[in-house]
């Protein structure tokens, strides 16, 4: 692919939090022409001030970066080739619509979130502009101008792969400067990557923020493991409802089981031992200690909907969505004691077996 721009794409990463900040951070030190356009103020003058600070497991970096306020976005004059779209599922059309305008006619916006949200941004700048992705990085941020990203190169894991088949072939191009960060896959089946992602987020990401701990530490809660892995198997049940495969992801080989679960099973242990550190947050429980809500309802409510559509349920998904509303509402607070509320859920479900 021949870029509009000599020397390289236009570049913006829309929502530079703790992984946007990082992979932005790693594009800017490569020479490309990155902008950050991002919606929390003290961090834009935090970057523009001191630059973009990324503390990784074993050494620090630190790179100036352009980086405008959501209010500036209507003062671009020149288009963006490539959007990276690191945004909470639940701002996907919004942050669409907000760039759109500022999108190239044969621009590409590449969605690096959890949950389905490729056909939000195809909704808004159409299926031949939309690439969908898959990422695996632990990270955090509670200090504007510096994220804390907890996998360095050699365990960043992303895939890319376009709606469009007419697209596709251009989603090799932006699979190489995404491998400053990391190890890019590209496959010609996004959607059923991004679902085996949506199972692993929808038995760690709410399950582990509910009793307030670590997902390591949650996964070793007496208990808690049986819940985790049950909500998995839900989320592969709805997969494959909606027609999608079992495929590998993060860097696991090729599928060989024809078990569903013990896949789960599978990808959940490859997370905990490569991709989470034993301090890792979820990047819910995250949201909740910033006083944010999480993605509930992208994530495990994905799985109850999409299972109702087909005649069956999902008990554990729907107890953890129940819990953690109750939660962001301010009824429960997050705490250990949450546990037996989920481990509640998976019991009846196992009587039921």
């Amino acid at each position: 692919m021949t870029w509009n721009k000599e020397g390289g794409p236009r570049i913006a990463f829309v929502g530079t939090g703790a992984q946007g900040a990082s992979i932005g951070a790693d594009f800017a030190l490569a020479g490309l022409d990155v902008t950050f356009i991002e919606q929390w103020p003290e961090h834009v003058m935090a970057i523009r001030e001191n630059g973009i600070t990324v503390n990784l497991p074993t050494r620090t970096i630190n790179v100036k970066v352009p980086a405008l306020h959501l209010c500036q976005v209507a003062e671009i004059r020149e288009p963006f080739d490539l959007v990276f779209l690191i945004v909470k599922a639940y701002d996907t059309k919004w942050a669409c619509q907000l760039i759109e305008p500022c999108l190239a006619p044969d621009g590409l916006v590449v969605g690096l979130q959890n949950g389905m949200t490729h056909d939000d941004i195809a909704a808004i700048v159409g299926r031949e502009r939309t690439i969908g992705a898959v990422i695996e990085i632990a990270s955090n941020m509670f200090v504007p101008g510096v994220t804390n990203r907890q996998n360095d190169h050699d365990t960043s894991w992303f895939a890319l792969g376009a709606l469009d088949p007419k697209t596709q072939e251009r989603v090799e191009s932006v699979a190489e400067l995404l491998r400053n960060p990391g190890t890019v896959e590209v496959t010609d089946d996004i959607r059923s990557a991004k679902w085996m992602k949506l199972v692993v987020n929808a038995a760690e990401l709410i399950p582990s923020a509910i009793p307030n701990l670590p997902l390591a530490d949650a996964a070793r809660a007496p208990g808690m493991l049986e819940v985790m892995r049950e909500a998995g198997y839900e989320a592969m049940r709805a997969a494959l409802a909606d027609g999608a495969k079992v495929v590998p992801i993060i860097g696991m080989p090729p599928v060989t089981t024809n078990h569903p679960d013990r896949y789960v099973d599978q990808i959940f242990e490859e997370v905990l031992k490569t991709f989470s550190q034993s301090d890792t947050l979820t990047t819910s429980l995250q949201d909740w200690r910033k006083g944010r809500r999480a993605e509930v309802q992208e994530v495990n409510g994905w799985v109850v909907d999409t299972l109702r559509k087909h005649g069956q349920s999902a008990p554990v998904n729907q107890r953890v969505m129940d819990v953690a509303f109750e939660i962001e509402k301010g009824k429960l607070q997050a705490r250990p004691e949450n546990s037996k509320l989920l481990i509640e859920a998976y019991e009846a479900v196992a009587d039921r077996q």
